[in-house]
């Protein structure tokens, strides 16, 4: 019996390199998209077409599937679509799941996309699927969408504060996220729900950033300090208010938490990987050495 992983999100940072990993390790991949036309994958992915939301496409997507990575992006009815998505799966006979959440889904709980998340890990409880939920901290390449400000204006802009976050590389989510789907696939067996913290190897301030792009550029790079509502003002001009507002919510929680591993959350990430996880300063000499 062919064995088939639904991966949603597959166009998206990670679900690309989840989809990569996947194939890497001899998976039989169906990817979800909206527009096939528009997307090209690894040789052997079969591509659905659809959305979330919709129930006919899903079902057609689901149809002969055995695990569901299930990753839906920030948007006003993120919540919605995780929960159908849900049923629909169990309604289509697929028991294992693999879902991207986010660390400290049940701390930062005013803040709109991550209580949302913690609403779907509930439901993936309570509905008793055989399921592994995986908790990003911040991407490290969310930082690519400021490197500009960084190079020309020499400050790093993100409010993210005194508390220190561990930030991740996607790469290294992708390819967690491949394994355990994998792990759950192939498993004889039921396995038990596990919550796994996605951190990388070191958490960072404001200034210990500003300081790893001051060393990879040769040049002083100021923190600019921990202004939500500015940043606010300055995500309105590239997303709906409502999300931006979502945003800074998520950066004063940045400032009064963090997001700080649990110990032997890093230990465990480099046992499964077999390998260290890549780190803030190999992404920021990265850049430098493109620049």
């Amino acid at each position: 019996m062919i064995m088939t992983i639904l991966v949603t999100g597959a166009t998206g940072s990670v679900g690309q390199q989840v989809v990569a990993e996947l194939v890497k390790r001899g998976a039989d991949v169906r990817a979800l998209v909206r527009d096939p036309a528009k997307v090209e994958f690894p040789d052997g992915v079969a591509v659905a077409q659809g959305e979330l939301l919709d129930v006919d496409a899903m079902r057609g997507a689901l149809s002969g599937v055995s695990t569901l990575f299930l990753l839906n992006a920030v948007v006003a009815d993120e919540f919605s679509q995780a929960l159908i998505t849900l049923n629909l799966a169990r309604e289509a006979g697929i028991e294992r799941v693999v879902y991207l959440s986010v660390i400290h889904s049940d701390i930062y709980v005013n803040v709109p996309h991550f209580a949302g998340k913690f609403g779907v890990e509930r439901m993936i409880e309570q509905m008793g699927f055989n399921a592994t939920i995986l908790r990003p901290a911040y991407f490290i390449n969310n930082d690519l969408t400021i490197k500009d400000v960084v190079l020309e204006h020499g400050v790093y802009p993100m409010p993210i504060g005194g508390k220190g976050l561990a930030m991740i590389d996607v790469r290294d989510i992708g390819e967690i996220a491949a394994i355990e789907l994998i792990r759950r696939e192939r498993a004889s067996g039921r396995l038990p729900l596990d919550r796994i913290n996605l951190v990388g190897p070191d958490t960072l301030t404001g200034p210990d950033i500003a300081a790893i792009w001051s060393a990879a550029l040769g040049r002083p790079i100021a923190y600019g300090g921990d202004d939500t509502a500015g940043f606010e003002r300055n995500l309105r001009n590239i997303m709906p208010n409502w999300m931006a507002f979502d945003m800074r919510l998520m950066a004063e929680r940045f400032l009064t938490e963090g997001m700080l591993p649990e110990v032997g959350d890093t230990t465990r990430l480099t046992t499964l990987l077999g390998r260290p996880l890549r780190s803030y300063r190999d992404f920021a000499a990265e850049i430098a050495s493109s620049a």
